[in-house]
């Protein structure tokens, strides 16, 4: 039997449907920014894990002043690098966070860094987060990168999963140079990330204020770093 013709939508319900479109889009646009970075190359299944359990602090703790605005962006394989639109929900963030999986391939931080100034230069950028372990780049590009992003107002808060010497070094370092904050973590500290994500989204919120009135321990370690 012949299927009846489906319903055409009128002119006027596109036309709703594009103004709500544009609506989003404008709040979406208006909200303080945050991009969030995670390595998802092959041994960082665990943390990446976590990470999406974890994230939703950022939400929480920024929506008790106004809404957030997220990207997540991530690496793994072979020069794939992904970054999602701008997002306001937590639940929406996990979502697309559960559909990847961690896959073997080298650390591509100097691609985030310089995706985060393109986006910085369209709309700004109040904080980059990135979590990770590894660093198979050369440090003097990566801190030169991290001083461009000082200059442009782009801190970097940059997290380190494990005690690699040579990995902190230059995460500090890069810290330093981009006016952001460095913190390391282990395996059994899930307690220290979520509240390292809250204490970063009061900062990409309302500043160096919203930061002081957090008043947790993971906001005061990132306060000792941050330029008065």
């Amino acid at each position: 039997m012949t299927k009846p013709p489906a319903r055409r939508s009128s002119s006027q319900e596109i036309s709703q449907f594009l103004q709500k479109s544009r609506a989003i889009t404008q709040f979406v646009d208006k909200q303080p920014r945050l991009l969030f970075a995670v390595d998802a190359t092959a041994s960082r299944q665990p943390t990446w894990n976590r990470a999406r359990q974890l994230q939703q602090e950022m939400f929480h703790v920024s929506g008790k002043v106004t809404t957030l605005a997220v990207q997540l962006c991530y690496f793994r394989g072979f020069g794939e690098f992904r970054a999602s639109r701008w997002l306001t929900d937590s639940a929406e963030l996990a979502r697309l966070m559960g559909l990847v999986q961690c896959e073997g391939g080298r650390t591509q931080i100097a691609r985030l860094l310089n995706h985060a100034v393109s986006e910085h230069r369209k709309a700004a950028v109040r904080a980059l987060v990135f979590i990770g372990d590894a660093m198979e780049e050369n440090p003097d590009n990566l801190c030169d990168l991290a001083g461009q992003c000082g200059i442009l107002k782009l801190p970097l808060f940059l997290f380190q999963e494990g005690s690699d010497r040579q990995v902190e070094q230059t995460l500090r370092t890069m810290a330093k140079l981009s006016g952001g904050a460095y913190a390391r973590f282990d395996s059994n500290s899930a307690d220290l990330l979520a509240g390292l994500l809250g204490a970063v989204a009061s900062f990409a919120t309302g500043g160096r204020t919203a930061l002081e009135a957090h008043g947790s321990d993971s906001a005061k370690l990132l306060l000792q770093q941050l330029k008065p």
